[in-house]
């Protein structure tokens, strides 16, 4: 593609107004929060100041929180990846029975995770949990808390994380050559041979990106370890929102946050380096496509069985527990019994037909679909231009747009805190902390990478004779974006949309930091219900919440995938069904 001259590309009033607006946001609640969140840590009284880095060094706190990030971002990067490749192979690459039900199970981390996926192992395993009381019975001398600390945040983060392998990595499985495959059979390598020296390398990129996520991901946990940490195993976010809620050691949160930011980008780009310094390549021209192989030894087939059923398990059980306690009463899910006779509908007749059960869910419903709607709505203008016009002023422009994909929530929320808790010129001398207009900031902030990566590769497959055949006629460039690029991308931007929904329902991580106390999302309120001082109404309606979030994220996958999938599906068998050539067309050749 040209490039365009900025001098000619402002020239469009449309692009000239889109340009200001996202000049104003990027510099708002992009740039500066971030930027003065460094000033107030290192440069508090104008001049530098080491202090807060002396306090960090003295609490004790905070260097075990530090220790125990990192600690949990190593070792979830591989236990995740054990975990995530072992499903991924058993349900796509060997031929194992019932591994289109193994598939479900496994899947079931796409309908619900974070606070809510938390608290529902915490229900299940926790001190006063299903399985925890079903084993007291058996075992009377068991440590009630014994799914607490390091064991635990490790062990629910692990089977939390792996929707990425079977998303990406399946994916990438799928467009491994199976002459490949058979070649190296032909050479007399075995089952696992073949695994270990020829498939997983060809995945290899896709497991860099992967692990670098695992680590990322394990890096800013807040959740798991707010509610089952305990005492003995909290890490940084925990530590930043203790020490955020106080105004003397607000600054040992920021040097915590800017600590995790750093370490994000040092990862980015090291595992960045690792990647670009491999070779990745198939040995053969033409692709076929894969087929499921057989593991011929009887001992390893039985194994390979066995451990996939058992994590099945694994993955199946928190769901199914919380579908069917959530229709017993309080009393029953307190004494850990179950019975059919206890199940009704009472649980749920209370959290809908009560304002303040059902108030919760109300606002994050307006909050995350505000929010999806205004980062989609926003950025497909954004897009537009990004993709069409390129010279320095939009790569900056598609540069700073992805800042909130480098630094975690804790120090993006932290920003937003510390700039805007006094009025302040860029946003029009409004005091923005405390209001509930600055999570609805927050979460449009924390979507806008995802959302342009998507909406981008979206315009990138429009027609561009399309629009060139529109301008010739003497179109304007509304007219063009509304009656052309609009409708063509419209499908991928409510995808877009239906994601952006669906993953900031039950957030928690950005909503603890800046939710206002009068409309309090759901995520809290989930947590909330996980302390030991909850109410038994309130363990209920946690449970009512969390299948009610289930079905509407099922709704939503099966809306962006599933129907997709159909689509596809229904198109290579019209396809198929249709001649390959004309009546006739043979005779006359």
């Amino acid at each position: 593609m040209s490039r365009t001259p900025v001098r000619s590309m402002l020239r469009s009033p449309f692009v000239l107004v889109v340009s200001v607006v996202l000049t104003w946001f990027i510099a708002a609640f992009l740039v500066w929060p971030n930027a003065n969140l460094l000033i107030e840590t290192f440069i508090p009284d104008g001049a530098f100041s080491g202090r807060a880095v002396e306090k960090l060094a003295s609490s004790e706190r905070a260097m075990r929180s530090l220790t125990n990030s990192f600690l949990l971002a190593v070792t979830l990067s591989v236990t995740t990846n054990v975990v995530g490749v072992f499903i991924v192979l058993v349900t796509k690459y060997f031929d194992i029975r019932g591994a289109r039900i193994l598939w479900f199970g496994y899947a079931t981390t796409f309908i619900y995770g974070g606070i809510v996926l938390a608290a529902g192992y915490k229900f299940v395993y926790g001190e006063d949990g299903i399985v925890t009381g079903f084993l007291l019975r058996i075992f009377p001398g068991l440590d009630p808390a014994w799914f607490t600390g390091y064991f635990a945040v490790l062990f629910v983060m692990t089977f939390a994380t792996t929707t990425n392998h079977m998303l990406f990595l399946s994916s990438s499985l799928a467009k491994v050559d199976h002459q490949t495959i058979e070649a190296a059979k032909n050479m007399g390598a075995g089952t696992f041979t073949i695994l270990f020296r020829v498939v997983l390398p060809m995945l290899r990129p896709m497991l860099f990106a992967i692990t670098i996520l695992s680590f990322l991901t394990g890096l800013g946990a807040l959740s798991a370890p707010q509610v089952l940490g305990g005492r003995d195993f909290q890490t940084i976010a925990p530590m930043i929102l203790t020490f955020a809620g106080s105004p003397t050691s607000r600054d040992l949160a920021a040097l915590l946050a800017v600590v995790l930011g750093a370490a994000t980008i040092l990862m980015l780009a090291v595992m960045t380096r690792v990647e670009k310094g491999g070779t990745y390549f198939s040995l053969s021209r033409v692709s076929t496509s894969l087929e499921k192989q057989q593991i011929t030894n009887p001992a390893a087939n039985a194994v390979v069985h066995v451990v996939a059923y058992l994590l099945f398990a694994v993955y199946v059980l928190p769901v199914v527990l919380i579908v069917l306690y959530s229709f017993v009463d309080s009393t029953t899910i307190q004494s850990g019994s179950f019975a059919i006779e206890k199940m009704s509908i009472d649980n749920y007749v209370r959290v809908l037909g009560q304002e303040s059960s059902l108030r919760p869910f109300l606002v994050s419903i307006v909050y995350s679909a505000a929010a999806a709607v205004i980062v989609v709505g926003g950025l497909l203008f954004v897009t537009r231009i990004l993709s069409k016009y390129r010279n320095g002023l939009t790569t900056t422009f598609e540069y700073l747009l992805h800042i909130p994909w480098i630094l975690p929530a804790a120090m993006i929320a932290l920003g937003l805190i510390m700039s805007y808790d006094h009025p302040n010129p860029v946003v029009g001398n409004v005091v923005l902390t405390g209001t509930a207009v600055i999570l609805l900031i927050a979460f449009v902030v924390v979507k806008i990478p995802f959302t342009l990566r998507l909406l981008k590769a979206a315009f990138a497959g429009v027609n561009s004779s399309l629009e060139e055949a529109a301008t010739l006629m003497g179109a304007r460039t509304l007219y063009i974006f509304r009656r052309i690029l609009f409708p063509a991308v419209l499908p991928a931007a409510a995808a877009v949309l239906a994601l952006n929904f669906n993953s900031l329902l039950d957030d928690y991580d950005t909503a603890v930091f800046l939710a206002h106390p009068l409309f309090q999302p759901l995520g809290l309120v989930i947590k909330a219900n996980t302390d030991g001082t909850a109410s038994l109404d309130a363990r209920a309606n946690t449970f009512v919440y969390t299948v009610l979030l289930m079905v509407i994220t099922g709704l939503t996958m099966y809306l962006v995938y599933g129907r997709a999938a159909r689509t596809r599906k229904r198109r290579t068998r019209l396809r198929a069904a249709l001649p390959t050539s004309l009546p006739g067309e043979t005779e006359a050749r």
